[in-house]
């Protein structure tokens, strides 16, 4: 899709994790020249796909869906994994993929950061929740350090205190945005605004995943800070590609 970002990043961060990547535009599925079900995992990278008219992320996603759209139900429904990353993270929305469940489809949406700016920096999250497909790869620290960027990444909900529970039960909120202490913590650490700090939304089954942060952005140990090993970049793609691997 015309203006999306990272995509190499991501083709590299998924090969060096042992998977054989191909980049899909989405005129080849517009005129069936590849079909989603001939792969193991549908990655949407960030950006700013058709310029964010509209809305970010909703023109990409109306295209996905004359395109693909039952095709990508089906992906879904198989359990195979679905990821999204900042521009793609608002394609799935966008597309009722995440949440995920009917109850919270159009109670959650994505859009401009409260500072108002384009942020660009890394940040620290934590896990929130199990996840079948990162199993325990952000198990023994507090704290994982990722970049972000984006203007339209403030998670907001219909009614926030109730549908904040609903996600919390239905262990949804994949990631969470905490300073450098590993503590709840508001800008710039919650570097966009959102709602309980969410930072990544899984659906319940756990297969499908949008994150406003960039994984393949932190892949490699000196990309780091502090050269963590492993990266949060790393857990995260070697975690999506074991699990294609064991279905």
């Amino acid at each position: 899709m015309e203006g999306t970002n990272c995509e190499y990043e991501a083709f590299q961060s998924f090969k060096r994790s042992g998977a054989n990547p191909q980049y899909v535009h989405i005129k080849e599925l517009e005129t069936h020249r590849k079909r989603l079900s001939d792969f193991d995992i549908v990655f949407f990278p960030g950006g700013f796909s058709a310029g964010d008219y509209v809305r970010a992320g909703a023109i990409f996603a109306a295209r996905l869906k004359v395109a693909s759209g039952r095709e990508l139900d089906l992906f879904n429904e198989s359990r195979r994994p679905i990821i999204g990353v900042c521009n793609g993270f608002q394609v799935l929305v966008e597309l009722g993929i995440l949440p995920g469940e009917p109850v919270l489809r159009q109670k959650v949406t994505l859009t401009f950061n409260s500072s108002g700016r384009f942020e660009c920096r890394k940040v620290f999250v934590k896990i929130s929740a199990k996840n079948r497909m990162i199993g325990e790869a952000y198990s023994g620290r507090k704290r994982w350090e990722i970049p972000v960027a984006h203007s339209e990444g403030r998670i907001v909900l219909d009614d926030p205190e109730s549908t904040f529970i609903e996600l919390v039960k239905g262990g949804n909120i994949l990631f969470e945005y905490i300073d450098s202490m590993g503590e709840e913590a508001g800008y710039p650490w919650n570097p966009n605004g959102s709602y309980g700090n969410i930072a990544a939304l899984s659906n319940s089954y756990g297969n499908a995943i949008g994150l406003m942060p960039h994984p393949e952005r932190i892949y490699y140990d000196y990309q780091a800070a502090e050269n963590e090993k492993p990266t949060a970049g790393k857990q995260f793609f070697d975690s999506i590609v074991s699990y294609a691997r064991s279905l």
